[in-house]
């Protein structure tokens, strides 16, 4: 297996049909800092980012998720990628340096299980606003952490981005009797925390959320009365709780056009070399919350719908092969 310098999540690019709310939600509802705009787009960063951005906002017809994207440790593993997604018969593209304002050349991908993946490695540099207290406000978002996809063969993908991209399993989750148990969800990595990617099996391609990490467990409340305040209460879909998985604090809103964004705390270090995934099953009551209560309908059905690199169509939603109603 090669190996690939891989860093981690590094940003998201969501199609969105009013810019001016979903400035209102992001900027003024969750406090991101707008690095730039023009009339399609506005560029988006968190406290920590000390690079142009960290979400994407562009003005489309319909909603959707145009590409989540990964940072690598430099321009050669481009290359070293692009050669593995061709002998994979993968769908891809070359992007131009500055083809998506601020970001150097890059490589976009159809990953096999049709979720639209990119991969970079240089980013114009702007002001780090981590010590700049004065704008620090609402959700006081410090970074992006992962993406949530749901996926129709969870054992393909997940032994694909293992196996070929040296992702590594935190956690995962099991349905079934002892004796014929098998996969539902998987948490995997690159940096040293939980996941970059969670993939859940679900109809799809879609995707389910993008997780920001917030300091702790009271900016999260503060967030939520923030949200309240300022008129944003119904767009609080699933409340605060601490997921089983992962230890997390959580809570999920959704933007004007229904992306689900998760607020995101408390997960843990896990790189040590004698890691040992953590396994759950489905039916674990205090999997999915561990105080035991259970997600609202809309977060266990809604989802995104996600793009195709090439034509920008929306790709065919189909069953997965494995039947679930439930989710992390």
């Amino acid at each position: 297996m090669a190996q690939f310098d891989i860093i981690r999540l590094a940003h998201a690019e969501f199609y969105v049909t009013d810019l001016e709310k979903a400035r209102d939600f992001y900027v003024g509802g969750l406090g991101f800092i707008e690095t730039e705009s023009d009339a399609n787009h506005i560029y988006l960063r968190a406290l920590e980012d000390a690079n142009h951005h960290c979400l994407i906002l562009t003005k489309a017809d319909e909603a959707s998720l145009h590409h989540i994207s990964y940072r690598v440790g430099s321009e050669d593993e481009l290359d070293r990628l692009a050669q593995l997604f061709l002998e994979n018969n993968l769908p891809l593209r070359w992007l131009a340096k500055d083809e998506e304002r601020g970001q150097g050349r890059a490589i976009r991908i159809q990953d096999p299980s049709g979720i639209p993946v990119e991969f970079f490695c240089e980013m114009e540099k702007v002001e780090r606003m981590l010590q700049k207290f004065t704008h620090h406000r609402a959700a006081r978002v410090k970074r992006i952490d992962h993406a949530n996809c749901l996926v129709t063969d969870i054992n393909m993908i997940n032994g694909w981005y293992m196996n070929n991209l040296g992702f590594r399993c935190s956690e995962y989750t099991v349905t079934g009797a002892a004796e014929e148990e098998t996969l539902w969800a998987s948490w995997l990595h690159r940096k040293p925390s939980v996941h970059d990617l969670a993939l859940i099996s679900e109809s799809g391609p879609r995707l389910h959320h993008i997780g920001f990490w917030i300091d702790d467990a009271k900016t999260i409340l503060d967030a939520c009365d923030h949200l309240a305040a300022a008129g944003y209460s119904a767009n609080i879909e699933r409340s605060p709780g601490r997921h089983g998985t992962s230890n997390a604090f959580f809570v999920y809103v959704r933007d004007p056009d229904g992306h689900r964004i998760e607020l995101y705390t408390g997960d843990y270090f896990t790189n040590d070399p004698d890691w040992e995934p953590v396994k759950w099953h489905l039916s674990d009551p205090q999997r999915a919350t561990f105080w035991g209560t259970e997600p609202p309908y809309s977060w266990k059905t809604e989802a995104m719908p996600v793009q195709h690199i090439l034509t920008g169509e929306l790709m065919e939603i189909t069953e997965p092969l494995l039947h679930s109603n439930h989710k992390k």
